[in-house]
């Protein structure tokens, strides 16, 4: 009996082994959190199936002069009996997938063990289907309350499913004399065996089950604080300061040699190792990163040619990239580099990916944050640049002067300013507006300005009609013209043209106003559109305020762009083709 005891502590070893090994396996410990659905029922069916035949063939038989146990039994003597891990197998297929999952397996494994033959071997086709259904409705209560048996109820219903084979064998078999004599050698052995292993199968699953619940509670409480963090960096948008101060912070958090953060063209941050060539500002430099940010896919690189740093004596081995999104696009990417490529473990690969989803939500919040804050500076600038007191005024002033000499022109130009404050008001409201709403706001502002400077300024438009319906930031026609008549002459009185052009190039609307003026010092050329450029005629944050506005809505492809010389200056941009929907509703007049 001693002896059984120890061929079969060899044989429940072998199961625990491959349990274990399953258990490290990714597909098989997210299988087990499924239990409910029927395609991982069939999966474990097909798991413990293999299982179950794995038991009968290496068991130990038993005949009536000796017990073998150094080979694979394919077929068994005609009076012998096989001791093996069957049940073990039975009852813990049970135990996890429930009824069917338990009836399965043991119809599996009671049918290959009649094939092996031996002393009456259907018994143990009625006892396979006995201990599945009974292990598999102890397990269906189980599997209601979400959750596994306990050791302890895994030592109680392995002892029960193996009184139930025992029970099987005294009751069906034709020799009860002999039945017992087997049952009095085996029972104490295999119940024993079968409890042991039943329950270690049991705790290799809830330990491994809770150390995943465990490590999802510490990485989920890590990216909540980091992202508490890091908040309020991110939501200041995709620039060098704030994401150098986050980088900082991630690095203080997590196991890594270095953290970066890029743009879609440059690096914003790098703090940590590679700092003397990772350097902020300059464009990116990794091969893996632009890949990034063309597939918007989460990429991992184990060697420094994956990486794809060009730069000699690199010390990054390992990294994982992420990219950041905002509205469905990758705006940039976080970056998180190894010098020991050992050290990009699983963990940080969870952890990476959820701190990379929390911050391109903050980038999003901050992004519509910023477009409400550039809407109303839009206006406020409006209101205090282009329909300042002194516009109005000589806008008034010619007027009055008009009435007395041209009363129908005084009063056709009193209602174009109506309509330009109405549309200034409208344009407020709303991020779009069609392209026929913008092109009248800048018909009432020509006129005027025209009013007061008869034939100073001639403005040509060439607009395809198709555009018309075409979405795009309200003032950036007006803006554009208003900067090319304030800036772009210089006091000159005569020859001052100004085209203002629109046209479609595949799904896209290319917009440009040109001038024939003096163009631009090359001092400031660098700053328009990206910074407050001081004039004498103005504050000159309107094409700041533009060229942002662009940007947030469309994406860094939309960016104003400005070609200039002595002789003149043409400011362009090119947005989608995006007709008004009821997404896109816009104040009428």
């Amino acid at each position: 009996m001693l002896n059984l005891v120890i061929l079969m502590i060899e044989r429940v070893g072998l199961i625990i082994i491959v349990a274990y090994m399953l258990m490290n396996i990714r597909y098989f410990k997210t299988m087990l959190t499924k239990r409910h659905y029927l395609s991982t029922k069939i999966q474990l069916i097909l798991v413990f199936g293999i299982f179950a035949i794995i038991s009968n063939f290496t068991g130990v038989e038993i005949g009536k002069d000796q017990v073998v146990s150094d080979q694979l039994f394919t077929t068994l003597s005609e009076n012998a009996s096989l001791a093996n891990t069957r049940v073990l197998t039975i009852g813990v297929s049970g135990l996890i997938g429930g009824p069917f999952v338990g009836v399965s397996v043991g119809i599996i494994s009671g049918i290959h063990r009649f094939t092996q033959g031996g002393e009456a071997a259907f018994i143990y086709v009625v006892s396979s289907i006995l201990i599945g259904l009974f292990t598999g409705l102890y397990g269906m209560r189980t599997m209601k309350k979400n959750h596994y048996p306990t050791v302890i109820e895994g030592i109680i219903i392995g002892a029960l499913a193996e009184g139930i084979q025992m029970a099987c064998i005294l009751i069906l078999s034709s020799n009860f004399r002999d039945s017992i004599e087997l049952v009095r050698f085996i029972s104490l052995p295999m119940v024993l065996i079968n409890s042991l292993g039943t329950a270690i199968f049991l705790s290799i699953i809830r330990t491994t089950l809770q150390q995943e619940e465990q490590t999802k509670a510490v990485q989920t409480h890590d990216v909540l604080q980091l992202a508490n963090e890091t908040l309020p960096f991110f939501r200041q948008g995709m620039y060098e300061e704030p994401c150098t101060a986050a980088a900082e912070i991630i690095m203080r958090f997590i196991k890594v040699s270095a953290v970066s953060i890029t743009d879609q063209e440059r690096i914003l941050a790098h703090v940590g190792a590679g700092s003397d060539h990772h350097i902020p500002s300059n464009a990116i430099l990794t091969d893996l990163s632009k890949e990034v940010l063309r597939e918007g896919k989460v990429k991992e690189a184990f060697t420094h040619e994956e990486i794809g740093c060009h730069h000699k004596g690199c010390p990054l081995e390992a990294a994982i990239v992420i990219p950041l999104k905002s509205k469905d696009r990758t705006v940039g990417v976080l970056k998180m580099y190894f010098t020991d490529k050992n050290e990009l473990t699983y963990v940080i690969k969870q952890l990476a990916e959820g701190l990379g989803n929390i911050i391109s939500s903050q980038i999003e919040l901050g992004e519509a944050e910023l477009q409400g804050k550039l809407l109303k500076d839009a206006e406020i600038k409006s209101l205090q640049a282009q329909v300042n007191p002194h516009f109005f005024f000589n806008a008034i002033n010619t007027i009055s002067a008009l009435i007395r000499v041209d009363s129908e022109q005084a009063r056709a130009l009193l209602v174009q300013l109506s309509h330009y404050f109405r549309a200034n008001l409208q344009g407020a409201r709303t991020n779009l507006i069609p392209l026929a709403k913008e092109l009248e706001h800048v018909e009432a502002y020509l006129s005027i300005e025209q009013a007061r400077f008869p034939e100073r300024y001639q403005v040509e438009f060439r607009i395809e009609p198709s555009l018309n319906q075409v979405l795009l930031p309200p003032f950036i026609i007006q803006l554009l013209v208003e900067n090319a008549i304030r800036h772009a002459f210089e006091g000159r009185k005569v020859d001052n043209h100004v085209l203002v052009s629109a046209h479609a190039i595949e799904n896209n609307l290319v917009l440009s106003v040109s001038d024939n003026g003096f163009g631009i010092k090359s001092d400031r050329l660098g700053k328009l559109g990206r910074e407050i450029v001081p004039s004498e005629k103005g504050t000159g944050s309107a094409l700041e305020n533009l060229n942002k506005r662009l940007v947030s809505l469309f994406g860094e492809s939309a960016a104003l762009k400005i070609e200039t010389s002595n002789k003149g200056t043409t400011f362009s941009c090119m947005v989608p083709c995006k007709e008004r929907t009821k997404d896109h509703a816009y104040p009428t007049r």
